[in-house]
């Protein structure tokens, strides 16, 4: 699958990557920005197998109904029910805290949407399973998969959050109208 993958990267959707992600990390999450497409979706799946990581991912319920929800799950999906005020983030981070080896690829957007501000559960599950941050930026503007190094979160908020907008600054996605 990896070969595979990198020569649809490469070849047959012209895609370059910047980085790579660290093999010796085993657990971690992955923010993927910007988020604004349903093609954001397989084109993660390439990067996951081109990358050869086993990254692990939540998505909305009804994508989990059958006939195809049996998929998402192979692919490494969980499916997560946005109506019920559940708490999420500590299910995650006890998911992270029972796996010797577990990461996951999450949009800090929440949507497809043009979005103001990020949701922040991502950045409370790495704080709670004291896990190192990597970005993902999308940039469909110049085919470029730019993987940062490992970050690990500070006491510092705002200041985490301004290093990860500054890493992701400038980067279109597929709808540019929406980044």
């Amino acid at each position: 699958m990896k070969t595979l993958s990198k020569f649809i990267l490469r070849y047959l959707w012209r895609w370059k990557f910047e980085g790579s992600f660290p093999k010796s990390l085993t657990k971690f999450i992955v923010i993927v920005v910007p988020h604004t497409s349903w093609i954001d979706f397989p084109l993660g799946l390439l990067v996951k197998w081109a990358q050869d990581i086993d990254t692990n991912f939540i998505g909305k319920g009804s994508l989990f109904k059958p006939p195809f929800g049996f998929i998402f799950r192979w692919l490494g999906g969980t499916p997560v029910d946005r109506s019920k005020n559940t708490n999420l983030v500590d299910a995650i981070v006890d998911e992270f805290n029972k796996r010797e080896k577990f990461s996951l690829a999450i949009s800090p957007e929440g949507t497809r949407k043009k979005v103001d501000k990020w949701k922040t559960g991502f950045y409370y599950i790495a704080k709670g399973a004291n896990v190192p941050i990597i970005m993902l930026s999308l940039d469909f503007e110049n085919r470029i998969l730019k993987i940062s190094e490992a970050y690990n979160i500070t006491q510092d908020m705002e200041a985490d959050f301004e290093h990860f907008h500054q890493f992701f600054k400038g980067v279109k996605g597929y709808h540019p109208e929406l980044s």
